[in-house]
């Protein structure tokens, strides 16, 4: 068997092995963790003010910014010879600009679970972490496997809140969706030419089981559940939910899967009582 010599990146692009020396910014929250994960954490020179986790290991990382917000300028300075962005995350017009004077910008796209498994590999074949990712891969699928094997759980029509005043929610068409299927669960609306689009709550009413708020990107609270208790009265469910789990692929996709099977058992048992 020939040995690969190079990756394909979400847009197409061609990456080779990393030289000895590399720098990493990382503009992407999820996968500056994944980095650390793989080993990575002192070959990291930048990240955004999100990039929270592991904490003790980013505390000495150099902020650029936010993921929409890169200051390109100090993204510069660091000397970067690769910047990881992300499609959802960060905007194309930042992307093109970094093109300029890094030599591989990684672009990312898992807008599935099983995503997961290629983010792995290509970041450890790029920067010679393969054994830390096939551990990764290993672990991934040992839960996937495990998770998607309850074929009986019931079936739920949600509601996942991700943002207030406007009222916006998730498309069919994003990780967190097919995240939320594999326990039964399939947001609304069904179909949206927005990923993430913006809904007036009064049209779901009766419509959906369950109205799930996100932890993140905005900060749902207790006040926010009567709020939209007092909406939907006792036509479904509404809860806080732990949009890191859900949302954030690459390493704590793992633990996401456990965090989503546990919902999925509660609510089980809840049709069940």
């Amino acid at each position: 068997m020939t040995e690969r010599t190079v990756c394909v990146d979400a847009a197409g692009a061609e990456h080779g092995k990393a030289v000895q020396g590399f720098r990493i910014v990382s503009l992407v929250p999820s996968l500056t963790e994944l980095l650390c994960d793989l080993g990575l954490s002192e070959s990291l020179v930048g990240r955004t003010g999100f990039c929270i986790h592991p904490r003790e290991m980013v505390k000495r990382i150099p902020k650029v910014g936010g993921t929409k917000d890169v200051d390109v300028k100090k993204v510069r300075d660091l000397n970067p010879s690769h910047v990881v962005v992300n499609i959802d995350e960060n905007t194309r017009e930042v992307a093109a600009e970094l093109a300029a004077f890094v030599d591989h910008v990684i672009v990312t796209h898992p807008i599935e679970p099983q995503d997961n498994i290629k983010l792995f590999d290509m970041l450890g074949f790029i920067f010679s972490a393969e054994s830390q990712a096939k551990n990764l891969i290993e672990r991934f699928n040992a839960r996937f496997e495990q998770i998607t094997q309850n074929q009986a759980r019931p079936q739920h029509d949600v509601l996942y809140l991700i943002w207030r005043d406007p009222w916006m929610t998730i498309s069919p068409d994003t990780y967190i969706s097919r995240m939320l299927n594999l326990v039964g669960w399939h947001s609304r609306p069904e179909d949206n030419e927005q990923r993430y689009p913006t809904i007036e709550l009064s049209d779901y009413v009766g419509r959906v089981s369950k109205v799930l708020l996100s932890s993140e990107p905005y900060p749902f609270r207790q006040k926010h559940i009567d709020e939209i208790k007092n909406i939907f009265a006792t036509t479904a469910t509404v809860s806080l939910i732990d949009g890191e789990m859900l949302s954030w692929y690459g390493s704590r996709s793992i633990a996401g899967l456990d965090y989503l099977d546990g919902l999925g058992a509660a609510a089980s048992q809840e049709s069940a009582a």
